[in-house]
Formats: C-alpha cells, sequence, structure tokens
C-alpha cells in the first residue's frame, strides 16, 4: 500500500518520537488503513484500534492480519467515545480524528483518553492545522475545524491537560500540492457534500482519490522515506510555522502527574 507523500512525511516524524518511547500497549482511535497501527506494531508496541466505520474496520484487520492472529493487535469496530473498557494504555494515538468532533463529543474524548491512560501515559495527536487552508477536503470529510497552537494550548487548557511536545509537520511540501489537492478531491468527491456530518466522518478513514489516496505501482519511486527526506528535514526546519497543515501533539492530563520529557 503506498501512502501519500504528506503521510509519510507524518510517518517519518512519528517513527523519531516513537524511538524516545519504551514499546507497551497502545490504543488508536479511528484507524483508516491501520497503516499507523502497523507501525507500532513493527516497533514492538501491542495494541488495540478502534474504527466506527465498519467495512474500514474489516479492511483494517485484513491489512494487519498478521498482527491480529498472533494476538498482537485487535480491530475493534466500535466508537471510542463511548467505550467502557478498563483500559490502561501506556501511548493513545489518534491521526485527523479529533476534527470531527463537535466541542461536547471532543471534551468527551479527552475524558474517555484520561481514563484509559495508565499512570505515566501520553496521548499524540495529528490534526489539521491553519485555517488558511480551509478547503473542500475538511468539508467533505466532515471536518469542523482546523486547529492551530494556540488553539490546542487553549483546549488543553481548559481541559486540564499540559503539553509535552509541538511541532507543526509537513511545511512546505503539502502547502505547495495544496491546490493539486484540491483540485483532485473537488473532481472526485465533492458529491459528498450534501452528506451529514456523521456519515461524512465513517467515509473519511476509507477514501479512494486517484493520485491523492491511491496510487499506480510505478509511484512507490517516489513515494518513500527516501526520496522524501529532505522534505522531512525541511518540515523539522519549520516546526513552528503557522501555515502548516498538520500539527503534532503529544500531551497528557495534568492528573496523571509530571511533565513528561521527550
Amino acid at each position: 500500500m503506498l501512502l501519500a507523500p504528506g503521510t509519510i512525511l507524518q510517518r517519518m516524524y512519528l517513527k523519531e518520537r516513537l524511538a524516545l518511547l519504551k514499546p507497551g500497549f497502545f490504543v488508536e482511535i479511528g484507524i483508516g488503513d491501520g497503516s499507523l497501527s502497523s507501525l507500532l506494531c513493527q516497533l514492538g508496541w501491542k495494541g488495540i484500534g478502534f474504527e466506527i466505520n465498519e467495512d474500514t474496520a474489516e479492511k483494517a484487520s485484513q491489512s494487519m492480519k498478521c498482527y491480529v492472529d498472533s494476538g498482537q493487535y485487535e480491530v475493534r469496530q466500535q466508537n471510542w467515545l463511548y467505550n467502557q473498557d478498563n483500559l490502561k494504555a501506556d501511548l493513545i494515538v489518534s491521526s485527523m480524528v479529533i476534527e470531527h468532533l463537535n466541542e461536547s463529543e471532543e471534551t468527551l474524548y479527552f475524558k474517555r483518553c484520561e481514563s484509559a491512560l495508565a499512570q505515566s501515559g501520553i496521548c499524540i495527536l495529528l490534526v489539521p492545522s491553519s485555517m488558511k487552508y480551509w478547503g473542500i477536503e475538511d468539508e467533505i470529510a466532515g471536518h469542523y475545524k482546523r486547529y492551530s497552537k494556540e488553539t490546542l494550548s487553549a483546549l488543553m487548557d481548559k481541559l486540564g491537560w499540559e503539553v509535552s511536545h509541538y511541532s507543526s509537520l509537513t511545511y512546505p511540501f503539502s502547502n505547495i500540492l495544496f491546490p493539486v489537492s484540491e483540485y483532485l478531491v473537488r473532481k472526485a468527491e465533492k458529491n459528498k457534500l450534501s452528506l451529514s456530518m456523521d456519515i461524512k466522518t465513517k467515509l473519511s478513514g476509507n477514501r479512494q482519490v486517484p493520485y491523492k489516496t491511491s496510487y499506480p505501482k510505478v509511484f512507490k519511486l517516489i513515494l518513500n522515506e527516501k526520496v522524501l527526506f529532505p522534505f522531512h528535514w525541511l518540515q523539522k526546519k519549520f516546526s513552528n510555522h503557522p501555515d502548516a497543515l498538520v500539527a503534532y501533539l503529544e500531551c497528557k492530563p495534568l492528573s496523571k502527574g509530571g511533565d513528561v520529557i521527550l
């Protein structure tokens, strides 16, 4: 499976951050194609993935069959907000999830994370950022907002959480490609604009947009970490740029005590 270039850049940064953590038990919320959970399993983590879309959950189960069969990973077709299992995770991670939540759901999300985190656990969030770049992809995917460093900090303060690490990601690569992305999404998915927010959210984890979410096999020659490494270096150079299209956040509730130094 070929990942989008922006996703590859995010994964490159995430791998560097995960290298600072001892593998343990993780929960991923909104697993989509399973690529993030697969990365964690490859790094020695054991975990559970939550996904609200039945078809998406089934596809993720198949793509991660080796980890599911070995007992290292479990897919649950459930809404994380209403799960009541007594979980104690060392890591809770979500990529492009909380922007789909309204304000009350957003609060519930973090309350559920707080109850499911181990005492020394942390949350990692990847979210769309910069309202300046609000576009059709936000509209068809069921987004309520794009974040910024300031709005994320304010959200953490309101909820009684603390930020231990923040970085802007994919700048300037994704910004350069933004007009192309908008064109491809509008061409392939404009019919979704009339759908409800709930339906848009359920469909967002299983999108098929040629040259945006799916690529010919020959594209593996350019869609790889080696080719994209210069842009990985650039995204780290611009780690606080306000126009970056993705924000990366490590955080934990104050109730768990102490700063996380990573």
